[in-house]
């Protein structure tokens, strides 16, 4: 929860930013009204299910994951206490080991964990996406994910642009680097020609909170991972993590891939395992 609210306030911060970039200086704060009223949407009964498939890429389930999904959902069910069958289950294809935070009453699993995990594991999995938005079935939850859009799609569009610079390096990296220096020239515009320190720091923002949610987002994933350990399902975890870590080095050294540990999200997976093998350590 406290890493969607950081994107909320991120995506305000963009939409302020492009509102000022489009010249509308005493307009900002009509266009943040109205952005604030396009929330309104998200209350329709089928938000969700469009969310899922538009904002997040998601997919349903075909009959045969149905299948193996839901034995494990509702052991979900029992072991936390509530009513597994209000939620709809979806896919995110991906080879990682547990989905994006989706929120609603959406329950997320990539592909890689329903086509390639026993039942046990699948239930740490979802036990997992569970855990990750306890409070986010709410008419707010669904708020604050349509608010924090702006800050996703930036967020992917980054994304997009290191693996293109990883592999195409040439147009990469000219298309990284003509934004970095049209960024650089229009903060600089900003400096000298606006009073005072607001809008050069609005400005700044784009590069000074990505750092902040990436710590916060793996303080929220943190505590997802200790919530499943609460539900007794920490051990299965952890053999999930190992066990993706080891099928994700093989296929690394199969088609001698150089790329860097912080691009693989390796690193994240290693700090998972030792915060995971720390906190089994008390009970």
């Amino acid at each position: 929860m406290v890493n969607t609210i950081s994107r909320v306030l991120l995506g305000y911060l963009i939409i302020f930013w492009l509102s000022q970039f489009l010249g509308l200086e005493n307009g900002s704060w009509v266009v943040l009204a109205l952005w604030t009223l396009s929330g309104l949407l998200v209350l329709w009964p089928g938000a969700d299910d469009l969310l899922a498939r538009y904002l997040f890429g998601l997919r349903r389930p075909t009959l045969v994951e149905s299948q193996r999904l839901a034995p494990s959902w509702f052991g979900v069910g029992h072991r936390a206490g509530i009513d597994p069958r209000p939620f709809s289950m979806w896919i995110q294809m991906g080879e990682v080991p547990t989905a994006g935070v989706a929120g609603g009453r959406t329950v997320a699993v990539t592909s890689w964990a329903v086509n390639g995990l026993p039942p046990g594991h699948l239930e740490a999995v979802l036990a997992f996406d569970y855990a990750t938005h306890l409070h986010g079935n709410s008419w707010i939850g669904r708020l604050l994910h349509w608010y924090s859009a702006p800050a996703r799609l930036v967020g992917a569009g980054v994304r997009r642009l290191l693996r293109l610079s990883r592999t195409i390096p040439a147009v990469g990296c000219t298309i990284v680097g003509f934004l970095i220096l049209a960024y650089i020239g229009l903060f600089l515009f900003v400096l000298v020609f606006y009073d005072g320190w607001t809008i050069p720091l609005l400005y700044l923002s784009p590069l000074l909170l990505p750092a902040i949610f990436a710590g916060l987002g793996k303080w929220n994933e943190r505590m997802a991972d200790q919530a499943v350990v609460d539900l007794g399902l920490g051990r299965k975890l952890l053999e999930v993590l190992y066990g993706w870590q080891a099928q994700h080095q093989q296929a690394t050294r199969k088609i001698g891939l150089t790329q860097p540990d912080w691009l693989s999200g390796q690193p994240v997976v290693a700090e998972r395992i030792r915060a995971l093998e720390l906190y089994l350590q008390r009970f």
